[in-house]
């Protein structure tokens, strides 16, 4: 809730203090290389001492700071920082957040209660934006003070944490200092198909910008901010809704076709939305972009801990997630440079080529 509250705004208020649609690519970009590789460092740490919940607390934290501090200054390299801390806070939980589902469930579970997570998660990307959208209808472009407001409920995150007790796990490895780039070794010992599954997600990432592009193009169309932040907590109820019945369905026809699935909905948006203009026509697209991520979210993540080792799980998927974080930053930089010489829908349409293309790749590469 504390995130989203902010999310679909922060183009708007980007725009506002005098960012261009490249230094936002830019901004995006190096906050997601940030979130990358901290992911990494931070997942294969929590697999070395054999703790989970001290980096999920610490995470949280580092994230609620960050709010505020986005509307003390607005100097670009404050904003850049500010971003960037948030970032980091989100490496530094995700990986043993990941794992710490992974580890209170079973392999034929797993797309059940990933897909669970999700939901929750989604509801508060629901509930956030809402929040955002009664604020800016009594105070239009007063974007500063919900940086201040989303404050709250990222301090309620971290006083929930401490109502979780962990299960101890076998640490992987004595060593506990390595260098923040350790996690590549683990790419180079993984199991055959960890690479092979990874190497199809991360092919993906690399079409997959950030979605603030999405909520610009329906800006550009005319839409106040109200009507934009309204289609953005649409998409984040279709995704809520969906999360946990995929992911058992999932678990029952396998989470490599609950992928594919994912990915022909992903290019479906990305290829029509540059033709579209109409309001009823973007709410269908995001209910369909909704479903896309409900295929795919928790799924991927439910995938990868069903192909790691139990101690290394932590370190898998922060392995995933930095080499994810690097593929969106490029493809934030490449989508703004795109967008700034060659017009919006030639962005929208090669992310939606190479969609389709993985999907392929997944649906032909059985086993």
């Amino acid at each position: 809730m504390a995130s989203e509250l902010l999310y679909p705004i922060m183009p708007m208020y980007l725009q506002s203090i005098g960012f261009s649609i490249m230094l936002i690519g830019v901004l995006e970009g190096i906050a997601e290389a940030t979130a990358g590789l901290s992911k990494g460092y931070f997942g294969k740490l929590s697999d070395s001492i054999g703790k989970r919940l001290p980096f999920v607390q610490i995470g949280y934290g580092l994230s609620a700071i960050s709010k505020p501090m986005m509307a003390i200054f607005v100097t670009p390299l404050w904003i850049f920082f500010a971003r960037a801390l948030d970032r980091l806070g989100k490496g530094i939980r995700t990986g043993a957040r990941d794992a710490l589902l992974s580890d209170e469930t079973t392999t034929e579970n797993k797309g059940k209660v990933f897909g669970f997570h999700r939901s929750m998660d989604t509801t508060g990307a629901v509930l956030g934006p809402a929040l955002a959208l009664v604020y800016l209808y009594f105070y239009p472009e007063n974007y500063k003070t919900l940086f201040l407001i989303a404050f709250l409920p990222g301090l309620l995150a971290i006083l929930c944490t401490f109502l979780i007790k962990e299960k101890k796990i076998a640490s992987s490895q004595s060593a506990k200092v390595f260098s923040i780039f350790a996690f590549l070794n683990y790419w180079q010992h993984s199991p055959k198909k960890y690479r092979q599954v990874v190497s199809g997600f991360l092919i993906f990432a690399l079409a997959n910008s950030s979605d603030a592009f999405l909520l610009l193009k329906i800006k550009e169309t005319g839409l106040d901010d109200t009507w934009v932040i309204g289609i953005y907590i649409f998409y984040n109820f279709a995704y809520a809704l969906l999360a946990y019945p995929v992911g058992i369905w999932a678990d029952k026809v396998g989470l490599r076709i609950s992928f594919v699935v994912g990915m022909f909905l992903f290019a479906l948006v990305y290829i029509f939305i540059p033709f579209v203009t109409n309001f009823w026509l973007f709410l269908l697209l995001f209910w369909i972009y909704g479903m896309y991520a409900a295929f795919t979210e928790g799924i991927t993540k439910a995938w990868i801990s069903n192909i790691s080792d139990r101690k290394d799980t932590a370190t898998a998927i922060g392995t995933y997630s930095a080499f994810q974080s690097i593929c969106i930053m490029l493809s934030s930089a490449f989508a703004g440079m795109v967008w700034a010489n060659f017009g919006a829908n030639t962005s929208f349409i090669i992310s939606g080529v190479i969609a389709l293309g993985v999907g392929c790749y997944f649906w032909f590469k059985k086993g």
